[in-house]
């Protein structure tokens, strides 16, 4: 049973992910693209995944060697041929257990080598032979993971669901935290970084989803989500004091001192640390699509929560404070302004900003009448209709 599932989160390989990421990036930018080329082409041909060794040579327009990939193909030939045998020796001879056992080989082997289409069809036969709710999920999992390797969101989806609702009937708790994590990934992929940082902390302290990534990149997704998302009291209760998250969070360079610098108000450092970390970001397969969002919600924290303890301030005083010039700290102020996303006013005469306390019963007002009316027209047109 172990071996099993040891054997299912082998597959995909996951690292080809962030090497194939990083073939995309800028020369200036990835300086060492054939070393990582070189990784790539061996674990290709190490897990004799010929299909694989094609489609990535023709997406970077790399030299196929003719002769690797036939030794390649005939690799894959016979071990197919050997798992049809069994196939065919389990359904003539043996039970249950054992025919299920030989179709997951089959998946695990179309899956191993970059076949899509047919792994995923060998899965749902071996899901259907399948009685155990752990052996499922573990399907699923493996199904999700397939998803993620070749960016099949809906493939995900539908997975994720059904992980889901298998597990509300168990008491697996190692499972339903793997699961977690997986979900937070994929919410850190759409962007709903509080969504991903709630899973992501829920499943901390039991992390066993190194199939995906390992513990120091966990704690990066971690606390990039959770810095983005929470307030300042609970950033401080669920992430700076927690041990989980201080076991890790030194490996990972300027992640700790973005943390705590905003945490201690210390302006000048959380913008030099912000910057290093928005280039960092640059490298990662996920949130790199997300990195400059990521960086303006970073600033628009930073502001609102100086401006929280000032009435008044001049911008000269801030501009200081953030280590920036007042030209640009009248520009960002007056865009995040504007589109509503600090509460204050800029008085150009004087220098000053000026803080508004947003009135939270009127925003609720308005929220309730910008709901609110198209429902009431709606039921206007319905009772209408049924007149």
């Amino acid at each position: 049973m172990l071996e099993e599932e040891e054997q299912l989160k082998l597959t995909p390989r996951m690292e080809l992910i962030q090497y194939k990421f990083l073939m995309t990036l800028d020369d200036e930018i990835i300086t060492n693209k054939k070393e990582i080329k070189e990784k790539i082409l061996k674990i290709a041909v190490e897990d004799k995944m010929a299909p694989y060794y094609s489609s990535i040579c023709k997406k970077f327009g790399w030299e196929v060697d003719e002769e690797t990939l036939k030794t390649l193909k005939n690799s894959n030939a016979e071990e197919l041929k050997k798992l049809n045998e069994s196939i065919k020796n389990s359904e003539e001879n043996d039970g249950e257990s054992e025919i299920r056992k030989a179709y997951l080989a089959k998946s695990v082997f179309y899956c191993r080598i970059g076949e899509k289409e047919k792994a995923l069809e060998l899965f749902n036969e071996t899901f259907n032979k399948t009685v155990s709710i752990g052996q499922k999920v573990d399907l699923l999992m493996t199904k999700i993971r397939m998803g993620f390797f070749f960016d099949d969101i809906s493939l995900v989806e539908t997975n994720l669901t059904s992980a889901k609702v298998i597990l509300k009937k168990s008491s697996d708790w190692e499972r339903k935290n793997r699961i977690k994590v997986y979900e937070g990934y994929h919410c850190l992929k759409l962007r709903q970084f509080k969504k991903a940082a709630n899973f992501f902390l829920d499943s901390i302290a039991t992390f066993t989803a190194n199939e995906l990534f390992d513990y120091t990149k966990f704690v990066y997704y971690s606390v990039l989500s959770s810095i983005v998302s929470f307030p300042r009291t609970d950033l401080k209760k669920k992430v700076i004091d927690a041990p989980e998250i201080l076991t890790a969070i030194e490996e990972v360079p300027h992640l700790s001192e973005l943390l705590n610098s905003l945490y201690d108000c210390q302006y000048k450092n959380f913008y030099n640390h912000l910057i290093a970390i928005y280039d960092g970001m640059e490298l990662d397969k996920i949130l790199s699509e997300h990195r400059l969002f990521f960086c303006k919600q970073m600033r628009i924290i930073a502001y609102s929560q100086f401006l929280e303890a000032y009435r008044s301030v001049t911008l000269k005083s801030m501009a200081e404070t953030f280590g920036v010039s007042i030209t640009f700290l009248d520009k960002e102020l007056s865009r995040f302004i504007s589109g509503g996303k600090i509460h204050a006013k800029i008085d150009k005469v004087g220098g000053v900003v000026e803080t508004t306390r947003a009135d939270s019963r009127n925003e609720g007002y308005k929220e309730i009448i910008k709901i609110g009316d198209p429902m009431l027209n709606r039921i206007q047109k319905l009772a209408r209709i049924l007149n």
